[in-house]
């Protein structure tokens, strides 16, 4: 089945199943209908940023309205959510918006990220590989990934129109010439399918080889800045660099987690106050309990 098709079919199913007073997903069906052509028209075009009509949430914007938006508009009575905020389930934000989610739509919560067939998150995609029946959706707090060298989103719209990203590789080869390399550590601008350079969100570098060739379906929503692009499954996304500077991501070479002995995941750092120790911890929390376990 094409992308489009499986989608569409999909979508089709989020309706008010419920007699909950309100439309199924809190969300009116205009509104979600909007939402639903927005992500269409993004999975038909990847990188591409669709401009869409924001709504007002139960959350202040800049605490992932975009993505809320975008799971409210697709989520079915048959699906089980995750949400995590940079890898963990149990912060404020990512316990908020499943609990919120969880009550309008009446579906399971889960942490596993395998048992999830729609994922939310904020700054991390999941340690495990997810498959073909998955959809990711990132909460963007700043969609334009030119905005580091052009203020003006009339001129940022020319550039993408015209492919003229010269800009963005002077300030790339101009951070080389102060410090050696590529400093950027995270919203590292990636080129999506030989077309559109896309900021990736806030994760960190080690998060964007996941999103080359992928499985899964990945949705950025952007509720402030009124945006929604994609990353369909099988899609070539490349981060830039240059023949003599390659992209790179983090080190976690000597380190491992304290709580699992994981030596192949994005680990946060904890710093004793009083010894000034250093302990690391797996970002991803449900992959680390899981470890833990088995």
């Amino acid at each position: 089945m094409r992308m489009s098709e499986w989608l569409t079919t999909h979508l089709e199913k989020n309706d008010d199943h419920r007699n909950l007073g309100y439309p199924f997903g809190f969300m009116d069906e205009g509104a979600k209908r909007e939402i639903r052509r927005a992500v269409l028209k993004a999975v038909a075009i990847p990188g591409y940023q669709v401009p869409y009509g924001s709504r007002e949430m139960p959350i202040a914007r800049g605490w992932g309205t975009g993505g809320l938006q975008i799971t409210l508009s697709l989520v079915t009575p048959e699906d089980v959510l995750k949400v995590i905020d940079q890898g963990c389930d149990d912060s404020v934000n990512a316990v908020n918006i499943k609990t919120f989610v969880a009550k309008v739509a009446g579906i399971p919560v889960t942490t596993d990220t395998v048992m999830a067939s729609l994922i939310q998150t904020r700054h991390r995609i999941p340690e495990e590989p997810m498959s073909r029946d998955q959809i990711l959706v990132l909460q963007v707090p700043y969609p334009e990934a030119l905005r580091e060298v052009e203020p003006s989103e009339a001129e940022t719209r020319r550039m993408h129109a015209e492919a003229d990203y010269a800009r963005m590789w002077l300030y790339l080869y101009e951070d080389i010439v102060r410090f050696g390399e590529i400093t950027i550590s995270y919203r590292y601008p990636v080129t999506v399918n030989g077309r559109y350079i896309m900021d990736p969100s806030p994760i960190p570098r080690w998060d964007v080889p996941k999103l080359h060739r992928a499985e899964t379906l990945f949705l950025f929503g952007a509720g402030r800045e009124k945006r929604i692009y994609a990353v369909p499954p099988h899609t070539d996304v490349v981060p830039l660099e240059f023949e003599d500077h390659l992209f790179r991501v983090e080190d976690f070479s000597d380190k491992f987690c304290a709580r699992c002995g994981a030596t192949d995941t994005f680990l946060d750092e904890i710093i004793d106050s009083e010894n000034g120790g250093r302990t690391y911890f797996c970002s991803d929390t449900g992959y680390c309990a899981k470890r833990s376990v088995s």
